[in-house]
Formats: structure tokens, C-alpha cells, sequence
């Protein structure tokens, strides 16, 4: 096994294709092919399954890429450290729902990081897609939440993904709405009270599936419904809409300003926040620094309530 052929591997995927990922490597396709066969004649298990339309990774496949792309980074920072003769550029990488108080903490590490070189990710990206993001190591973490309704649905997924939930904390769910809302200044509101107002929700992309959403209720017959794909789309929406959706209540003015207001919403329900990561995996130290700052955002908040 050769680090070219982990490379190769990590391409292919990324090409789809071994004839796409040939021309990108600037090498033959029977080269390419070859190399690949060998590796997986070496490791005794199928990476890839090939077709007319292209090639899909196997179960086993999927196992070895997380792998693969762990050795090629490292390798990579191993080169830029001895080869380049200067610091190593530090790379993070985390995977959320749409949360402010996630942003607010990556921006925390960033400043509090204060490097010339650095390269970190911040995906606010669907349910599934965080669960293969970090399943695949793509990202070291992913941030989402468990409730009475989505918890046991969820842990079978977590745990065939080999993923360990860590929980952070617990908030009670709220409604965002813009302040000039009717219901803006209602100590608390009901699911009654919000049929009156679009309900804007997070697209889930072809995976949907009520236990993926991010919002508590989502099995909730409404009269007026728009799915979005951004956080900036949503909060415009509930502005220009006077539209709602169900959150943590937790809120950024430093990111969102003081347009949107957080009601409490009456529920059984509750979301319980954590990050996800790979069973036994140890957290890199910048893993760890950013969940201390994740919760000390989250602890100054619940002070202000």
C-alpha cells in the first residue's frame, strides 16, 4: 500500500468516475484501474463497485476512505512541516444544523487561534449529510440535536454509523419571529397560536425523514409551509413573511442583530444538544478548545435569560 494509492482512492471518489479521476491525475485509466485493483488485492476487500454509470463505494470502501483520507492529511502536514520549513498549517473541520451559537464559538477559535496559515471548515449542513460528513471523517465533529421524538430513531442510526452522541446541554424549544410579530412579546405561545404564520423549515434533501429535521413538531399538519436551505433565507423570511420556526431560543445579536426574538413555545418537548464524533476516537486538542468555547457561549447566554 502506497501513499499514491490512497490518493487515487480519495480521487476517484471525489471524480465519481475512474475515467473523470484519470484525466485529473493526468494518467491513464487502465494505470489508474490497475493501481486500484492491486491495493484492494493487497487489503483483501472491494473498495469500489464499478458500473456503466460510474463508480459507488462498497460498505467496506466507505470503512477505508475515512482511513485513507486520515493517513493522506497527516502526510500532507508532515510534508508542509519539514518540506516548506514552517509551521504546520492547522486544519479543523465541523459539520452542524443551523445554529448561531455554533458560528459564534468558530469564530471564538478562529480569533483565539490568531495564525498566519490555517485552514478551517464550518458546514451548516443537512442531518445526514453531518452524520457521513463526520461518519467519514470529513468533518471531526457534527453538532445536532436529540429529542423524545427523534432519540431512538436517531441512536440506531448513530450507532450503525459507528458515531458516539456526547450530549452539551438541554433547552427548552422557543419560536423564532420577527419582533414586529404579533407574537413577539406573548410570554409564551402554543402550536394554535402559530397557524395563523408560515412555518419555515430546514430542507433534508432527499434523505428526508421527520427524525432528521431540525425542528421540534415536524409531524405537525400547518396550513402554511416553506422549506429553505440557509440560515440568512430563513431569518429574511421571517421578517418579510412574519413566518416562525421552532428552535433551541437560543440567538446571536453580534451575527443576527436584534430583528429576530425568541418566544418561549408551550411543548412536552425538549432538544438536547450535543456533537457527534467516531466511538473511540480521541478529540484533537482543537476539537476539545472548541467545545469549551461552544459551551461558555451557551453558559454566558442561559445567565442573560
Amino acid at each position: 500500500m502506497t501513499l499514491q494509492q490512497l490518493r487515487y482512492v480519495i480521487r476517484v471518489v471525489q471524480a465519481g468516475s475512474m475515467n473523470l479521476a484519470a484525466q485529473q491525475l493526468f494518467i491513464s485509466q487502465p494505470s489508474l484501474s490497475k493501481a486500484i485493483g492491486e491495493l484492494e488485492k493487497e487489503m483483501q476487500i472491494r473498495i469500489f463497485e464499478r458500473s456503466n454509470r460510474g463508480v459507488i463505494l462498497t460498505e467496506a470502501g466507505s470503512r477505508f476512505l475515512s482511513y485513507a483520507r486520515q493517513v493522506v492529511e497527516q502526510a500532507d502536514l508532515l510534508e508542509h512541516q519539514y518540506k516548506q520549513e514552517h509551521q504546520v498549517r492547522r486544519v479543523f473541520a465541523i459539520s452542524s444544523q443551523h445554529y448561531a451559537f455554533v458560528v459564534n464559538a468558530f469564530v471564538a477559535l478562529v480569533q483565539e487561534y490568531a495564525k498566519d496559515e490555517y485552514e478551517f471548515s464550518l458546514r451548516e449542513s443537512q442531518t445526514a449529510d453531518i452524520i457521513e460528513e463526520v461518519r467519514t471523517r470529513r468533518s471531526e465533529l457534527g453538532i445536532l440535536y436529540l429529542s423524545a421524538f427523534n432519540r431512538e430513531v436517531m441512536n440506531h442510526i448513530l450507532q450503525g454509523a459507528e458515531l458516539a452522541f456526547v450530549p452539551l446541554f438541554r433547552a427548552s424549544p422557543h419560536v423564532f419571529v420577527s419582533r414586529k410579530n404579533p407574537l413577539a412579546k406573548s410570554p409564551k405561545v402554543s402550536l394554535a397560536d402559530l397557524q395563523p404564520y408560515p412555518r419555515l423549515t430546514y430542507e433534508q434533501g432527499t434523505r428526508n425523514s421527520f427524525y432528521f429535521a431540525e425542528e421540534l413538531h415536524s409531524t405537525e399538519q400547518v396550513p402554511k409551509s416553506i422549506v429553505v436551505t440557509d440560515r440568512a433565507t430563513l431569518f429574511n423570511l421571517l421578517i418579510g413573511l412574519n413566518g416562525y420556526t421552532i428552535s433551541s431560543g437560543i440567538l446571536s445579536r453580534d451575527l443576527n442583530g436584534t430583528d429576530i426574538v425568541a418566544v418561549p413555545l408551550e411543548s412536552p418537548e425538549y432538544m438536547e444538544l450535543g456533537y457527534i464524533c467516531p466511538k473511540g476516537v480521541t478529540l484533537s486538542p482543537m476539537s476539545e478548545r472548541y467545545l469549551d468555547l461552544l459551551q461558555a457561549y451557551v453558559s454566558r447566554y442561559n445567565k442573560n435569560l
